[in-house]
């Protein structure tokens, strides 16, 4: 609406009011304008309180995380309970505190013109006592005339002249209430306060506890212990039984860390307590000043009343209303607060006792770790001390190198295995589980490791006693090679040469560990301290007349190539005996047996030779067989 259209409108509405009465100031919201009306707090003030306390007032969930004791869920209640009043009392603070921002706007207005939403407001009460006067005498007049016939005309002329000024009355009556809510809507003041309220009532929804009355008030709901306990109880408990007590490492570790993040959470929210009953100091003082105002202007206008005439006492009275109601709004405020003081003193309280009892559980829970921690560090030096006694047993009374080593692989598998499950089963709390998660993880790793896993056993064959060793000359399938190196798993051999002088190839192979248990291939090897093997070629002989002969000098050639090797191929032979404890170790001797095949008489000639010297051998034993049927032909 425009600036000058708002001017005509407010002169029109003076017109209406000019003549109407002045009505008795006896509303304390309306009247005693020497009386200053002041709020306590601002409304974003208003809205800053309120929601430092709904922030406050949602630590609950938190609280209720951390709950999981019977002890704890009895605090919890508790502040609960001490939580629900805080917050009805902050919203109770608020709302008198918004009635006394609308009498401030009203007051102001008042004073400034006719026209203000104050004077339209009594005006319109005038109004509406006006027009009951003239409406109960018209029904006076209408009850008159149907009762009696005499002056007829006089009573028709009466009631015809109130109810031409009933019509006037509504005319003004409906003139004023058009203009009063127009002014209403357009005044800052007066829609600064409704707005506050709506939003104390927009807060207030957003409480899952509280719920506004008709009346304007919070009322706050109380949550019973039952319900409480079950709200606090962590999810998928089912029940409120304490748990079993558990002494892995793991467990106490964690129940360590909760206490410890518990307790942080209680010094938060004791701080955040703490803030807010500050706050709530800071804003008693006021109301506390204005009371004190409030009662010394009651006794100056006591005094007052005692010398003042009729027409003086009527403006003390209103004034007298006036000064009532605003200190009984001052004292809806100042209540609370004192109120909201002793709460959050108790729920300090609260929060001190939790906070020692989530101590002591933190104390308890530490010393049964250090104590845990403690057994298992002691279990472990004893397992080390006698590995390493172990250790110098094997180092002193062990001489031959190959059994040192197997001896000391078997300690250090011993140990670290030992060490393992003393450390498994310290951070597991129940045997039963460890068992079943180590029959699980040991079921995978036998499927997913099988070869692996054979492998590592055959090795634990190959080092047994008639085992191989790094040096020894062994053979797998159709590859001969002397061992380099004998790991858990795979073993890697220097191939050697068969088709000439024996010697290095210069390649590595390597087989698994496996091939102990393949029934194909096979493995080969050679006597440890024992280089001596025997060579066999098959002979077709010429036709001669004495065979017997011939074979004789067969063996007498071989025989002669061969002396010059005897006392070491006699030596070995010796030592085949002597490790092997076998008595069908025959005499190393050349060996030449005659047969018949395909109507030809052949040669089989079996011979020993020294390894380092296979190639020579051969070559000699070739040529005098050769030499030897060279002759006989």
């Amino acid at each position: 609406m425009r600036p000058h259209a708002l001017i005509v409108l407010l002169a029109i509405a003076s017109l209406c009011i000019g003549g109407v009465e002045a009505a008795e100031p006896n509303d304390p919201s309306a009247g005693g304008a020497s009386t200053p009306r002041v709020s306590v707090l601002t409304g974003e003030q208003v809205i800053q309180i309120l929601d430092e306390t709904v922030d406050w007032y949602r630590t609950l969930g938190t609280q209720q995380l951390h709950a999981t004791q019977p002890s704890d869920l009895l605090i919890l209640f508790a502040n609960r309970q001490t939580a629900d009043k805080v917050v009805g009392l902050a919203f109770d603070i608020a709302r008198a505190n918004a009635e006394l921002l609308s009498s401030e706007a009203g007051a102001g207005q008042s004073g400034a013109d006719a026209s203000s939403p104050q004077s339209l407001t009594q005006h319109q009460n005038q109004l509406d006592a006006q027009r009951q006067s003239i409406q109960q005498e018209i029904d006076a007049a209408r009850q008159k005339l149907a009762s009696s016939g005499k002056d007829k005309q006089n009573i028709e002329a009466t009631l015809t002249e109130l109810q031409g000024e009933l019509a006037m009355v509504n005319a003004r009556k409906n003139l004023l209430d058009t203009m009063t809510e127009f002014v209403n809507t357009n005044d800052p003041k007066a829609a600064g306060a409704n707005a506050l309220k709506a939003q104390i009532d927009a807060i207030a929804a957003t409480i899952p506890s509280s719920s506004v009355n008709a009346a304007g008030a919070t009322a706050v709901t109380a949550s019973s212990p039952a319900t409480s306990t079950s709200s606090a109880s962590p999810a998928g408990s089912g029940s409120n039984k304490p748990a079993p007590e558990r002494y892995g490492i793991w467990d106490l570790g964690t129940e360590v860390l909760r206490q410890r993040n518990k307790i942080s959470t209680i010094d938060l929210i004791g701080r955040h307590t703490a803030a807010l009953a500050e706050t709530f100091d800071k804003i008693s003082a006021q109301p506390l000043k204005q009371l004190k105002a409030y009662a010394a202007r009651g006794d100056a206008l006591a005094g007052q009343a005692d010398n003042a005439s009729s027409g003086t006492l009527k403006d003390l009275r209103s004034e007298f209303d006036t000064l009532a109601w605003l200190f009984k709004q001052t004292s809806d405020i100042l209540i609370p607060l004192t109120k909201e003081r002793v709460l959050l003193q108790q729920y300090q309280h609260n929060l001190g006792n939790w906070r020692d009892s989530a101590e002591r559980q933190y104390h308890d829970a530490l010393s049964a770790l250090a104590v845990r921690l403690g057994i298992v560090v002691g279990i472990l030096g004893v397992v080390f001390v006698l590995g390493e006694i172990w250790k110098r047993a094997v180092l002193r009374y062990a001489r031959e190198p190959r059994r040192r080593y197997q001896l000391l692989l078997v300690r250090t598998i011993v140990l670290w295995t030992i060490v393992i499950g003393v450390v498994g089963l310290s951070f597991v709390s129940e045997i039963s589980t460890f068992a079943t998660f180590a029959g699980l993880i040991t079921a995978g790793l036998a499927v997913a490791m099988q070869s692996v896993l054979v492998s590592i056993v055959g090795y634990f064959f190959l080092i047994g006693k008639y085992g191989i060793r790094v040096g020894d000359r062994i053979q797998i399938g159709t590859v001969v090679g002397e061992v380099i190196d004998l790991g858990l798993v795979r073993m890697h051999l220097m191939e050697l040469n068969q088709q000439g002088p024996l010697g290095p190839t210069g390649r590595v192979v390597a087989f698994a560990n496996l091939i102990v248990f393949q029934a194909s291939g096979g493995l080969f090897k050679q006597i440890p301290g024992v280089n001596l093997s025997w060579h066999e070629t098959t002979l077709t002989l010429p036709t001669v007349k004495d065979y017997a002969a011939l074979k004789d000098k067969l063996l007498a050639a071989i025989s002669a190539v061969l002396s010059n090797y005897t006392e070491e191929i006699a030596r070995q032979t010796k030592e085949i005996e002597r490790t092997t404890a076998s008595s069908s170790v025959s005499d190393a001797a050349p060996q030449v047996q005659m047969h018949l095949a395909d109507g030809k008489m052949q040669a089989l000639i079996r011979y020993p030779v020294h390894l380092q010297h296979a190639a020579e051998i051969d070559e000699r034993v070739a040529q005098a067989v050769l030499k030897v049927i060279g002759e006989s032909a």
